[in-house]
């Protein structure tokens, strides 16, 4: 059984500066010379991408409501594999619910599904000894919480410091660390995604530095260290994405290729590996980084590209694959790179598999906000002040590259931009209180939805297969 150290960094509610604490803690220890693996809870690419960078491997996203509760620890294992220590970002608040219902995939929950001691961050700015009720007050919340310290954080002076540490010393709350006002370091703007990370931009690798930095002087580390330590083993298997693929493989027999649409029954040989492209660099993409271990898994060779700045699709591209963790704020430098847009089209016209999220749906209709897209789709795009966020329980509304039509999946929404038509004449997918969304055509699959393979992975076996 892995016993992995772990910690879950979670607070009361957005805004005490988890984020930053999460960050600079890997950064901290990677510094110290120990192998961190860093995971965020919820489907947040941003986060993870930054944890990623923090750690120097790809940074991963446990969610319960995309891949199923039973799948995240043999995920978190796989995400943890050769580490020292894993760091786990909870999302929103300790207890506020991924889905919006009271009680449900929280992150507690989520702690108590890896066996993990939890570390609370309290901004502490406006507060004395109130902070011991409200850090009590979550303890006793749930009484199966495995509450191992609270880090305090924007403290103002000596004397603040004092009066805290009194009184949560007085509730046997140990303090793991202080942090100062100006103990923080600005990453880069969320609107520019996980662009940043994906390029090694400066500012995003100097930010992190600073806050590893800032780390190792406030807080306690080899309390940290011993409390990661602590926890068990986890009785469950390592997630594999060769069993996974494996699994999700339809037997010759009863199904033939005609009913499906793509034979799946066998995946390709060894030596005949189809390159498909993924948006993104190496080891970061735009993609949960379990989607190319997928594809992998199936038969492929991933090959990344910047969809900004190359300017060609990588030599023997067979296909393509746009996660969602790109941004939108992009569109000029999209709309520029008409090459590059060139050998996308023809991709699609010479039967290429393309799967595109988010940005990615942006990106091949005719334009967004007047800019000239690939115009795969007769469709416009149009950034608006509503923020499109939210999970969907959505169905395949047709048949194609990644999914049978009826197939069920569960995706994420986050975006401000609206495309007009909603849908082309096949529309990809839809959902109890809305209408069709998204775009099937010859073997291209585009829509807002964002979906985590691992909890789907025929979708990567069924991609690979429709390679020609």
């Amino acid at each position: 059984m892995p016993a992995v150290p772990r910690l879950v960094i979670t607070a009361p509610s957005s805004g005490h500066g988890k984020t930053a604490v999460s960050v600079g803690l890997i950064a901290a220890l990677a510094a110290r010379g120990l192998t961190m693996a860093g995971f965020k809870i919820g489907p947040d690419h941003v986060d993870s991408g930054y944890l990623g960078l923090a750690a120097g491997r790809v940074g991963r996203n446990l969610d319960p409501r995309m891949v199923g509760g039973d799948l995240l620890p043999g995920l978190f294992l796989h995400g943890a594999r050769d580490a020292d220590v894993a760091i786990v970002e909870g999302t929103m608040g300790l207890y506020d619910g991924l889905s919006g219902r009271a009680g449900e995939e929280n992150t507690a929950q989520v702690a108590g599904m890896l066996r993990a001691p939890v570390v609370l961050v309290v901004d502490a700015a406006a507060m004395g000894q109130s902070a011991a009720a409200l850090v009590h007050g979550f303890r006793a919340y749930d009484d199966q919480l495995w509450l191992g310290g609270v880090i305090l954080t924007r403290v103002s002076s000596d004397r603040h410091e004092q009066i805290l540490r009194s009184a949560l010393g007085e509730i046997g709350v140990p303090v793991l660390g202080v942090l100062r006002r100006h103990d923080f370091s600005q990453l880069p703007p969320r609107t520019y995604g996980t662009v940043p990370v994906v390029d090694g931009a400066v500012d995003a690798v100097r930010a992190v530095r600073r806050l590893g930095e800032r780390m190792l002087a406030r807080l306690d580390l080899e309390r940290l260290l011993a409390l990661a330590r602590s926890a068990p083993p986890l009785s469950v298997d390592t997630w594999s994405p060769d069993a996974a693929v494996g699994a999700a493989v339809e037997p010759a027999a009863p199904v033939s290729p005609a009913a499906v649409g793509y034979a799946t029954d066998r995946l390709p040989a060894a030596g005949d590996r189809p390159i498909v492209a993924v948006a993104g660099s190496d080891p970061f993409s735009f993609s949960y980084p379990e989607t190319g271990e997928l594809l992998t898994a199936a038969g492929a060779e991933v090959v990344p590209f910047d969809p900004v700045r190359d300017e060609r699709l990588p030599a023997g591209t067979r296909a393509l694959v746009f996660g969602g963790g790109f941004p939108e704020a992009f569109a000029d430098e999209l709309s520029a790179n008409r090459r590059l847009q060139d050998d996308v089209v023809a991709l699609a016209r010479e039967d290429g598999p393309i799967y595109a999220e988010n940005a990615g749906l942006l990106w091949l209709v005719k334009e967004h906000d007047g800019r000239e897209m690939c115009g795969m789709f007769d469709a416009s795009a149009q950034t608006t002040n509503l923020l499109v966020l939210g999970y969907r329980d959505a169905v395949a509304r047709a048949s194609s590259s990644v999914v049978k039509v009826g197939a069920r999946v569960t995706g994420h929404k986050h975006h401000r931009a609206t495309v007009t038509p909603r849908a082309g004449d096949n529309a990809a997918w839809q959902w109890n209180g809305g209408r069709p969304e998204g775009f099937i055509w010859r073997k291209v699959h585009a829509s807002f939805l964002t979906v985590h393979w691992a909890g789907h992975p025929e979708m990567a076996a069924r991609f690979v297969a429709a390679i020609g």
